[in-house]
């Protein structure tokens, strides 16, 4: 059950960024909402979906994505291609408003992993 409903959070998570950076302005009236679904299902996702064997590849994905979401400067193609710089930017910054606080659960529970390891 729990597989389950952590693979729908994923797939509804994913879809709503998406879909919401595609449309643009006319979710902006609807943004502080919108954001706090995706946080809520990264959170989800976070506690369900990924295993100890996991966190690694899960962690450095996360960091590359939230580091593109915030560095990369996608904006400037809009001077090549009205909008598709600035509707790409919309969706990798949706994503990785979903993507961060599953990042968040996943290093506290690999933090709390490494610190319960008895040593010897």
């Amino acid at each position: 059950m729990a597989e389950s409903i952590g693979k729908w959070a994923f797939i509804l998570g994913v879809v709503i960024a998406v879909i919401v950076g595609l449309v643009g302005g006319w979710a902006a009236a609807y943004s502080p909402w919108i954001l706090l679904v995706l946080v809520v299902l990264g959170l989800v996702v976070g506690f369900l979906n990924i295993s100890a064997k996991e966190f690694n590849d899960f962690l450095l994905s996360a960091i590359a994505l939230i580091l593109v979401g915030t560095i990369a400067q996608l904006t400037s193609i809009d001077a090549i291609i009205p909008l598709l710089g600035s509707v790409i930017q919309a969706v990798v910054n949706n994503i990785a408003a979903f993507v961060a606080p599953a990042a968040l659960i996943v290093s506290l529970k690999a933090v709390y992993t490494l610190a319960s390891k008895s040593s010897v």
